[in-house]
């Protein structure tokens, strides 16, 4: 396998006038999580379409471990999982039947099939709903064991197109305890998300994009090092003297705060957060300034998006740029 798991270079894709794709490059590292972050309509499902041998760009190239997936797709195909956004298990077959189905699929003898089933079903924490339909499953559940299915051929490189979309906290947690264990086995996974969170617990890199093309990349550190490093923030107990802390953290840091008056807060950069907040905090407690709240925090990767689009990124905006399908495993397989 080459160093990178993933390449990509120059992807092109247009539908009709709108260009999905405007000329992406991405890597991703042998061994790791890479996430392609952006709201809908950004590219996002194109570019792992087209990665996964399901759409052919229009123009460009890219390769998945090691193969061309223009003049190799079988190849790439045969090295890879991919869950679409949608799951895709039959509902009306028990959590075991589905992964023993999908092992057949894969041309495993029907001895295997059964016992890589077993193995998955243990892994996923399914055991217990192994033998009930699907149908009955929580949706936290049926995501798990889609992924458990893309896993039944032990794939080089797994595709997680927006893994979590529609999953409630506790289950997106426990998925994401999942993808830990996986990469900590020697998987690579590239996955999309418009979740910040996402990006910033999971991806050892970030690819940020925004109609159709990269407009950052680096790990969460670095991202949010782009908006000015460090930042200071402060609620007053009184709201009268909201103005006079303002005064205080602007000569603090030597910057103008955001000032939230209704939180009766204000927040600033600084490039020297240590020394700008005993500066801040000795110099409040000298004006008599009672506060709820003083610290130093990181820029969040909301803060980053919005530095880099001039808007924050939306999940709720639905946009027609990108066609979001589910994939069967016969397609995924043919």
């Amino acid at each position: 396998m080459t160093q990178n798991a993933v390449e990509a270079r120059g992807l092109v894709k247009r539908y009709g006038e709108t260009v999905a794709l405007g000329g992406v490059d991405v890597e991703v590292p042998t061994g790791t999580i890479t996430a392609i972050l952006g709201p809908n309509g950004a590219g996002k499902t194109t570019a792992v379409r087209i990665l996964t041998t399901l759409t052919e760009p229009d123009e460009g190239s890219g390769t998945v471990a090691g193969f061309d997936v223009r003049t190799h797709p079988h190849e790439v195909r045969r090295r890879i999982g991919l869950t679409a956004q949608d799951a895709t298990v039959d509902p009306i077959l028990t959590g075991r039947e589905n992964l023993v189905m999908i092992g057949e699929l894969h041309q495993l003898p029907r001895r295997e099939a059964k016992t890589r089933a077993a193995e998955l079903l243990r892994q996923f924490s399914l055991e217990d709903a192994a033998d009930r339909t699907v149908d009955g499953y929580s949706g936290g559940m049926r995501r798990r064991l889609d992924i458990a299915g893309t896993l039944v051929a032990h794939p080089q490189v797994l595709f997680l197109d927006e893994p979590t979309t529609g999953l409630d906290p506790r289950a997106r947690n426990d998925l994401w305890a999942v993808l830990d264990r996986l990469v900590a086995q020697g998987t690579t996974i590239l996955l999309t998300t418009q979740y910040l969170e996402e990006a910033d617990r999971l991806a050892d890199d970030i690819f940020v994009v925004d109609h159709g093309a990269v407009i950052a990349r680096g790990d969460a550190r670095s991202l949010k090092r782009q908006v000015g490093g460090d930042q200071i923030g402060l609620v007053v107990s009184d709201p009268a003297h909201l103005d006079a802390a303002v005064a205080i953290l602007t000569e603090a840091t030597g910057a103008p705060p955001l000032v939230d008056t209704a939180g009766r807060s204000a927040t600033a950069p600084t490039n020297d957060g240590t020394r700008a907040l005993a500066t801040a905090a000795g110099r409040l407690a000298d004006a008599g300034i009672g506060v709820d709240d003083l610290g130093v925090h990181q820029p969040t990767l909301d803060e980053v998006f919005l530095t880099l689009t001039g808007m924050p990124i939306d999940p709720d905006h639905e946009n027609d740029t990108e066609t979001h399908t589910a994939v069967s495993a016969q397609e995924v397989l043919s």
